[in-house]
């Protein structure tokens, strides 16, 4: 236990220091170290794929399920596209150092928030191994130490990423310590690093319900998070029903395995029986598993039939809830009721049903005739994101470069005293 303690106050003390240089650090340098681990993502890709090949062979060992080895797979197109994600954090503007508001007293005072790096961050985090790119690339952009702690289950490929991160920095005569990567699985270190109030600012935990719940029950730090991604989407009797069979099949079998994916379809009542049956027939002919309500079961033969606890299913997996509902406001009252706060669309013509949706449904992005898998940072054009948040304070949604960073209050005067 002493090891693990010692291990916990190291990790935290070297992030703090290596905060210390990266707060200043300015913003060509941040770029150049992206620059070559975007680089060094596409020259060591054989490398790369070959840990990763024996990640995923322990997996299958273990018995992991498909949604987890698919997260958890890496191929050449993933790799390219993990490098463009780097090169388009790069890219954009710096986000520190803007100023947010300002204005200037009578007496000639001048008052403003500049944006600032948030200082240090815990990122824990499941199978993904991109997640260690894409959340050292933002955190560094950003002017953050990270102290990343991925699941054993890609710790061979984490371990090349991290590695990567390490030699970009000192190549560019950078704190190595900007970017960790824990080494070690025990559970109790992560306990340890969620006391250090000391030496770390915030913790996002991106994985599993259970990971979450652990996390925010014993940390002492700022917990950012969502616990699930149970997306919906209501279909309206004023819909282009073409468009919204093509949309629900996306949103649920494009990948089923990821938060943005559709859990539940709702389906106004109006909508003619033979065009509700063509919607399901597309669901289980790209092998869907149906579950739905009376109604739904008698008009097609492949549904089971759903219960309760359905309705509260994150199923991660080629299943999907189904119900008819009377008209928005029913759609409306079944989400807040069962929704997570996450994504949920509306597929209608209906200016008048678009806003009473989006009035009455309180989610961290709301999609109109689009599909739910749009919620994600990339396609939002925030390059890659460190998680999704479905909370309401500092930030909200996918999390790009904008919620890694905090403000400070700067106030310049010319030898002003308060009366």
């Amino acid at each position: 236990m002493e090891d693990i303690s010692a291990y916990a106050r190291v990790l935290g003390t070297n992030a703090r220091e290596a905060s210390r240089q990266l707060r200043g650090l300015p913003r060509p340098k941040r770029d150049a170290v992206l620059k070559a681990v975007a680089t060094a993502l596409i020259v060591r890709q054989e490398e790369i794929l070959a840990e990763n090949e024996k990640d995923m062979a322990e997996g299958k060992q273990r018995g992991m399920s498909a949604a987890m080895l698919d997260r958890l797979q890496l191929t050449a197109s993933r790799i390219k596209g993990i490098s463009d994600n780097v090169k388009s954090i790069a890219s954009f503007p710096d986000p520190l150092g803007k100023v947010l508001g300002k204005h200037k007293r009578k007496d000639g005072l001048k008052i403003s928030r500049v944006s600032v790096p948030i200082g240090t961050i815990l990122f824990i985090f499941e199978s993904r191994p991109n997640v260690t790119i894409d959340g050292g690339a933002l955190c560094l952009k950003s002017g953050n130490a990270v102290i990343l702690r991925g699941g054993k289950e890609a710790a061979r490929t984490n371990a090349v990423f991290a590695r990567i991160f390490h030699e970009a920095l000192k190549a560019k005569g950078i704190d190595e310590r900007a970017v960790q990567l824990v080494g070690m699985s025990d559970h109790l270190l992560v306990d340890e690093l969620l006391r250090d109030t000391k030496n770390i600012d915030l913790v996002i935990p991106r994985g599993g319900e259970r990971l979450i719940h652990s996390v925010v029950e014993k940390a002492r730090i700022p917990v950012i998070k969502h616990y699930k991604g149970l997306c919906h989407i209501y279909i309206d009797k004023t819909a282009d029903l073409k468009a919204a069979e093509r949309i629900v099949v996306n949103a649920k079998a494009q990948r089923p395995g990821v938060c943005n994916a559709m859990e539940t379809l709702l389906i106004d009542g109006h909508i003619k029986p033979p065009q509700v049956k063509r919607i399901l027939d597309s669901l289980v002919e790209h092998n869907v598993e149906l579950r739905g309500d009376e109604f739904i079961r008698n008009l097609h033969p492949n549904v089971k039939p759903a219960v309760e606890a359905d309705w509260d299913e994150e199923y991660l997996d080629l299943k999907l809830s189904v119900r008819m509902v009377d008209g928005v406001e029913e759609a409306i009252e079944h989400i807040n009721r069962h929704g997570t706060g996450h994504t949920d669309a509306v597929l209608a013509k209906s200016l008048k049903v678009q806003k009473a949706f989006l009035a009455g449904v309180d989610s961290s992005s709301l999609m109109v005739n689009a599909s739910t898998r749009f919620a994600d940072g990339g396609e939002y054009g925030l390059g890659a994101e460190v998680g999704i948040s479905t909370d309401k304070l500092h930030a909200r949604g996918p999390m790009g470069l904008e919620s890694l960073t905090t403000y400070r209050w700067l106030v310049e005067g010319k030898g002003h005293v308060r009366k």
